[in-house]
């Protein structure tokens, strides 16, 4: 949930000034812009503010990830949400790009090319007490092309936390908005929705997703927060979420795969799982995390990696059910146990490799040499087991290719009569095609007669049919 940040400081000054030019915008019948408020459609009057004067809302889900990158500073946004410091951690953060904080984001950018070249298109929203609702990074936009007002619409007099949040959500998530959440601010504001007691089929609607699709969001945002507690090293850095932003295909597709494969053997989709997360770490393309099947460690993987990133398992054993004396199951299997500490080591060795000054120099170097040395094991196992899916895919295409030329012959068939009838078959090109099928068959049939030495009724035939006498 998020935190109840109050009204700022600055509340009724501010409040005092939206009144009167609220008056003033009703008296002249001025613009206005719809929200959804409440259940139902609200027109809001657009009034002029000065930037200066408004407050980015602590709550936004736009820069919710990110504000964690800074501890002290979030600390600071957490205890004085209104103060100077932390409306400026909040501005930096709306200007930086979700997945790489040290970098500008270009729509951020592209944002203030198209404020200072067009002017403010459309208004934001804030609240009576000016808190800004829509249009937090338009505002910090603004600012820094040294623009002195935004026009925006206002709630109604008595908005609290909550309206603040669902007129947000809202606004956000109509097509026409040029800036998106990120994957991960939408998966923690789905997460936030659901804990503020929401239906799933509610919230599913509000985000423009099906239940089916909201369910395996979660089951990723489950998996990450897991992922990043697996990653806590013993000097305590850890995997952030926003280091799992740029993975939101791989992510789903791995949940695709897995919530099959478990459909009939679970085991079997941990050991997928887990090859697939380490390939994750290792930063693959989606393409190569296809090749990482249940096998994919144990046929490809397990030989070929160095002893350092083969650490010992327990062997499998009994776990007892709790209130149900007596009752036992078996716990993962030594196959799941090793995929699963080699993607532990893989995580922990990431999170030391990307926390910075949060580490000893020496803990960083060790942990990117280890990163280093696992990817060129997986780039073995991955080029073998590329070359397997290719093989396989020729075993398939070979009678696949077969079947299509005879559903081709099936057509011709069909269509002979008509086209004979019609004057329109061209005897000569016809026999033309037939001697070319021949040929075709004959090279088929010398292959075939090489191939099979107890040849079934279809080559039996192919051979008979193309002995030449």
């Amino acid at each position: 949930m998020a935190a109840k940040f109050g009204v700022p400081p600055e509340g009724e000054r501010i409040r005092t000034l939206v009144e009167d030019r609220l008056k003033q915008a009703m008296s002249e019948d001025g613009a206005k812009v719809t929200v959804d408020w409440r259940g139902e459609q609200r027109h809001l009057y657009v009034i002029s503010m000065p930037v200066d004067m408004l407050y980015f809302n602590p709550d936004t889900h736009r820069i919710r990830a990110q504000r964690t990158l800074n501890p002290e500073r979030n600390r600071i946004l957490e205890e004085s949400p209104w103060s100077e410091p932390a409306q400026a951690y909040l501005h930096d953060l709306l200007r930086q790009k979700a997945s790489d904080p040290s970098q500008t984001d270009p729509d951020y950018t592209a944002l203030m090319d198209e404020l200072d070249d067009f002017g403010q298109r459309e208004p934001g929203i804030i609240s009576p007490d000016g808190i800004i609702v829509d249009g937090n990074t338009r505002c910090a936009a603004l600012r820094d092309l040294g623009v002195k007002d935004i026009r925006v619409g206002v709630l109604p007099a008595d908005t609290s936390r909550r309206d603040i949040n669902a007129v947000e959500l809202a606004l956000q998530l109509r097509r026409d908005k040029r800036r998106d959440y990120s994957y991960i601010n939408r998966l923690i504001a789905i997460e936030e929705e659901l804990a503020s007691g929401r239906r799933e089929e509610d919230v599913a609607r509000s985000f423009n997703i099906k239940v089916k699709t909201l369910r395996q969001d979660r089951w990723v945002y489950q998996m990450i927060n897991e992922a990043i507690e697996r990653s806590r090293t013993s000097g305590g850095a850890q995997l952030r979420l926003i280091d799992f932003e740029e993975h939101q295909e791989k992510l789903r597709e791995l949940q695709r795969d897995f919530a099959k494969k478990a459909a009939t053997d679970p085991e079997a989709a941990e050991q997928l799982k887990e090859s697939r997360l380490a390939m994750v770490v290792l930063n693959y393309p989606k393409t190569s995390l296809r090749l990482a099947e249940e096998d994919f460690h144990r046929r490809y993987l397990d030989e070929r990696l160095p002893a350092e990133l083969r650490p010992s398992v327990d062997k499998p054993s009994s776990v007892a059910i709790p209130g149900l004396p007596g009752v036992a199951v078996p716990d993962a299997t030594a196959a799941v146990k090793t995929a699963r500490a080699l993607t532990d080591q893989l995580l922990k060795a990431e999170a030391a490799r990307v926390a910075g000054d949060k580490v000893e120099p020496q803990t960083q170097m060790e942990a990117d040499r280890l990163i280093k040395t696992a990817r060129k094991s997986f780039d073995v196992a991955v080029k073998l087991a590329g070359q397997n899916a290719q093989l396989e895919k020729r075993k398939i295409a070979v009678q696949e290719r077969l079947a299509d030329a005879a559903d081709y012959v099936k057509q011709c068939a069909a269509e002979f009569a008509e086209a004979k009838a019609k004057r329109a078959l061209d005897e000569d090109a016809f026999d033309d095609a037939l001697l070319e099928l021949r040929d075709s068959l004959m090279r088929l049939a010398k292959q075939a007669g090489r191939t099979f030495s107890s040849p079934g009724d279809g080559v039996e035939w192919l051979l008979a049919a193309t002995r030449e006498d």
